[in-house]
């Protein structure tokens, strides 16, 4: 078999999301494919609309029904264990494709001999083929067979993991898979999978369509979504030590977990409007200077930051306290304001 899709469903049912997403993958124009649906223990219907597609086409279909809520992570290891495809492929079950690009993808890996190929994406806000905000994320820098300049390129940006076919020889040989139990898997896989890499081909033409709306996870930071963050972090940092990358890419290595495990986690976290405790900010803080007490002179330090972070990062690290409770106060008066905006907006 040429292709396996892997596709995780959990809740997205509504507002016809799983069933515009599974109509791009029935119309794929490359040969001899299967989709592995791994319904992830959801509540609403989604697994009768998986039934319905199987009903529909029966040779494209394989159902892995979930009793257990194991994340999109463990939804996409259960495919992978399933898949009999000699590529494959990953998709969000809220997302679509275009019809060519498994088959664009797995013609260039055959050209090439690549055995992970990618594309840009578009990001779209409504259910269409026309493309939004374009995004191209290879220069040129990563393309080709791999050494260690560029996969110390990919460990800069890894770039999502949904965007790109894989060879599943790289897969199964490397015994590569997902954090499980939690979002943000992809922080802790994209990168370690990208130290396996052969050889990396890119098409910048926007194939994927990643659909932003309300209940998106990119939406939605709680306490809970930013502990998961935490735990990927810690995971990538793991997987790197215990496979023998870290003291090679250590500058690289340092500069994810900065980003993932401190800044991002930092700011979403400090967003929160109700939950949030100054104990966990404490424990990023102290976390980060026992793993890496001299981050911020890393030469990539506050490449995805703005000067107001870095300054509040300076903060932090003088005073806890008193930055938890200037940038608590900094945020509780530009919330006053946007909502003071919204209502004004609304008045006839």
């Amino acid at each position: 078999m040429t292709l396996s899709i892997i596709v995780p469903v959990y809740n997205t049912a509504a507002d016809n999301k799983l069933a515009f997403c599974l109509d791009s993958l029935v119309n794929q124009t490359v040969k001899d494919f299967e989709i592995i649906a791994v319904n992830d223990a959801s509540t609403d219907n989604s697994l009768d609309v998986l039934k319905r597609y199987k009903e529909k086409y029966p040779d494209l279909f394989r159902i892995i029904d979930l009793k257990v809520n194991r994340h999109q992570g463990g939804a996409r290891n259960e495919g992978i264990k399933k898949a009999a495809g000699e590529w494959i492929g990953f998709i969000d079950s809220d997302d679509w494709i275009t019809p060519d690009f498994y088959e664009k993808l797995i013609n260039r890996g055959i050209e090439t001999g690549a055995d992970v190929i990618g594309c840009g994406y578009t990001v779209v806000h409504t259910q269409t083929f026309e493309p939004g905000e374009i995004i191209v994320e290879e220069n040129g820098k990563k393309t080709g067979e791999m050494t260690v300049e560029k996969r110390r390129e990919f460990l800069k940006n890894s770039g999502s993991m949904v965007m790109k076919v894989y060879r599943a020889s790289l897969i199964k040989d490397n015994h590569l898979d997902f954090p499980e139990h939690i979002f943000y898997e992809d922080n802790c896989a994209g990168p370690v999978w990208a130290m396996y890499y052969k050889h990396y081909e890119y098409i910048k033409e926007p194939m994927y369509y990643y659909y932003q709306h309300e209940t998106s996870t990119v939406h939605t930071i709680t306490p809970s979504r930013c502990n998961d963050r935490v735990t990927a972090a810690e995971m990538l940092l793991t997987e790197m030590k215990d496979r023998g990358f870290f003291e090679t890419y250590r500058s690289e290595i340092e500069n994810i977990f900065t980003v993932t495990f401190f800044v991002n986690t930092l700011f979403s976290y400090m967003r929160i409007k109700h939950g949030k405790k100054y104990s966990f900010v404490k424990y990023l803080r102290s976390r980060m200077l026992e793993e890496f007490p001299d981050f911020r002179s890393n030469e990539n330090y506050g490449r995805f930051m703005d000067k107001e972070q870095i300054s509040y990062v300076d903060l932090l690290m003088k005073s806890p306290f008193t930055f938890y409770v200037k940038y608590s106060l900094l945020w509780a008066y530009r919330d006053f304001r946007s909502n003071g905006r919204k209502r004004k907006n609304k008045q006839p």
